[in-house]
């Protein structure tokens, strides 16, 4: 997969917001959470560096650990919807994909959306776009891979991070051996850079 997504498949979903204006600012996101043993430590690692981040949670990880659910919004991170199931939207009807997306909300409460994987079709882009701020990425960790090392999970966001950039990692037990090593001296890099780190608000 991509570590940048190419500027043709971005035309293709105009609704889709890839980047925010550059600025100062970076956006570090969090997919598939929350997780025991991994959003606390993500949590503290935030705190540690004054950072503020957004947290596509799903919806049933939301409903199974609401302490989790709650230490996010309580630490001051924005909530975002990932689907209730980590549904991929291809190959998935229009109506049960709104369902499954509609069926999460009802437990998250946010206007921001991503889709798994980045896999949605325009039809569900564009009836998701009415309610929903749509939230893809510039640059892409690869924190899930056990192809990708620690250092080269690192590598991935340190070289191409910019302000504005929208940065993918995954609060999951399986991304916890890169994003242990990777989030803190990403954040160290950022504040090196003179960069701040904020959830993405103001759309």
């Amino acid at each position: 997969m991509y570590i940048r997504p190419p500027q043709w498949i971005q035309r293709l979903f105009p609704s889709i917001i890839w980047t925010m204006p550059e600025s100062n600012h970076v956006y570090l996101t969090f997919d598939d959470g929350p997780t025991p043993g991994v959003t606390e430590w993500i949590v503290d690692c935030l705190a540690e560096y004054d950072a503020h981040a957004t947290f596509f949670c799903l919806g049933k990880n939301a409903e199974q650990h609401p302490h989790l659910f709650r230490m996010i919004g309580e630490a001051g991170h924005r909530i975002g919807n990932h689907t209730y199931s980590h549904q991929k939207g291809w190959g998935m009807s229009l109506e049960r994909y709104i369902e499954d997306v509609d069926f999460a909300n009802d437990i998250l409460h946010t206007d921001l959306f991503r889709a798994p994987y980045g896999r949605i079709t325009p039809a569900q882009a564009r009836r998701l776009s009415e309610r929903y701020h749509m939230i893809l990425w510039d640059i892409l960790s690869r924190d899930y891979s056990q192809w990708v090392t620690p250092r080269q999970c690192l590598h991935n966001v340190t070289r191409h991070v910019q302000g504005g950039s929208i940065v993918v990692f995954h609060d999951s037990v399986k991304a916890f051996r890169n994003l242990r090593y990777a989030l803190p001296r990403t954040l160290q890099y950022i504040k090196d850079q003179g960069l701040i780190c904020s959830s993405i608000d103001n759309l």
